[in-house]
């Protein structure tokens, strides 16, 4: 069995690496997904809920050699329910940010359709600087950027593609050291390439 594995995913390395081309090829689309996001806090002062929050945007791929950079710039609303051990407060906390992934990848495919595989850092840059929360609370001061890693894996076929990733924070998104915040977050997107 491990060797028909291994042979299948030969063959298919071979026959990708025979359809690469050294002139880099280009692609534009637009993408919508859905997110599924949460706080993460270092001790035990915060519980956090997943919500469903939203990204619309724009991407682009350029590749050549069966390797990718593929940046991305999107609106992204993230929410998160919250509860607050400390004080006895819960709610819902609305993040919304212009988000700037530069995903590295490889695609492996037979004509129109391939699956590939992508992981890189994300730029995120706060549209007012603040979450919004749904109830009285003192989580006031939010940092205006932050920045990530993601990755994850996606399918295209024809002009359509698919994308599942995982996004996790690298830094403490509030401003208060002792109340450290992280965002978590699983994506699953539709987008359209025009080239």
């Amino acid at each position: 069995m491990k060797k028909i594995i291994l042979g299948v995913a030969a063959l298919l390395f071979c026959v990708q690496a025979s359809q690469a081309q050294l002139l880099p090829s280009l692609k534009l689309g637009v993408k919508g997904a859905l997110n599924f996001s949460s706080l993460k806090s270092d001790g035990k002062w915060l519980n956090s809920d997943t919500k469903t929050g939203y990204q619309l945007g724009v991407w682009g791929r350029v590749g050549a050699a069966g390797f990718h950079v593929q940046p991305e710039l999107y609106y992204t609303q993230k929410k998160a329910g919250f509860k607050d051990q400390e004080n006895n407060e819960e709610g819902e906390a609305t993040l919304k940010s212009m988000d700037l992934p530069i995903l590295l990848g490889t695609k492996i495919g037979l004509g129109p359709l391939g699956v590939r595989i992508q992981a890189g850092p994300v730029f995120s840059f706060a549209q007012d600087g603040k979450v919004d929360f749904n109830s009285a609370t003192d989580f006031e001061n939010y940092k205006k950027s932050s920045t990530g890693i993601i990755g994850g894996i996606g399918a295209d076929i024809k002009s359509i593609t698919i994308d599942l990733r995982y996004e996790h924070g690298l830094n403490n998104i509030s401003q208060e050291s002792n109340r450290s915040q992280k965002i978590s977050m699983w994506s699953i997107g539709l987008g359209y390439s025009f080239l």
